[in-house]
């Protein structure tokens, strides 16, 4: 028996990526590459601690003119559990959204919130077709939320500018945790590391596991 990719090697693992038995040597370049890997692969979760994250200069993220600070993360951590919640649950839903589809999405909803800050209604879509699932994902959801939070409290809690903020946080989180290959989800297994236990009652949150 033969390694289903190099068939050359003998395999020493079963691959759910590619349902079928693959050797070590294989699984280690083609991981997130070529194969499209389960976020509760064995392999792959042991590879997630030996992983480097990535070298970004903060100097040059993008959207540097949006101050993000601790005493703003404290002041909108409802939302950003909701906005993190919320692409970590649109991936799952369709499980071929990688990191790079995540980073397009972010950049369009980033685009229409620094819009509406102007004082125009103009919503920047992907050509993308995973992308643009992952951002009217995220704004359907936020739009269930915020009539929830009205609900509660009577009054509209949630600023398009927290949201602007908080989407370039994210943003600025996926490009120090993509781990650059081809079909990384390093960052989708970030939110689900990072934020483990999400508020089920808010509508279009789910709890990640």
């Amino acid at each position: 028996m033969k390694c289903q990719l190099c068939e050359v090697r003998r395999p020493r693992r079963y691959c759910p990526g590619v349902r079928g038995e693959i050797c070590a040597p294989c699984c280690g370049a083609e991981r997130e590459v070529t194969i499209a890997c389960p976020l509760d692969c064995e392999y792959l979760r042991d590879a997630r601690l030996h992983e480097k994250p990535p070298e970004v200069d903060p100097d040059k993220f993008p959207n540097p003119d949006v101050q993000v600070t601790e005493s703003f993360l404290r002041r909108n951590e409802q939302l950003l559990t909701f906005a993190a919640a919320t692409l970590f649950g649109a991936s799952q839903q369709n499980p071929d959204v990688i990191d790079l589809d995540m980073r397009e999405a972010l950049g369009a909803l980033i685009r229409t919130y620094r819009t509406l800050e102007s004082g125009l209604i103009y919503e920047s879509r992907p050509n993308n077709p995973l992308a643009a699932f992952v951002q009217q994902n995220f704004q359907q959801a936020l739009q269930e939320f915020r009539q929830q939070m009205t609900q509660n409290t009577g009054i509209t809690t949630i600023r398009d500018t927290d949201v602007l903020g908080v989407l370039v946080f994210l943003e600025r989180l996926e490009l120090s945790n993509n781990n650059c290959r081809r079909r990384s989800r390093a960052f989708i297994d970030f939110l689900r590391g990072f934020f483990p236990s999400q508020p089920s009652s808010a509508p279009g949150i789910q709890p990640a596991v």
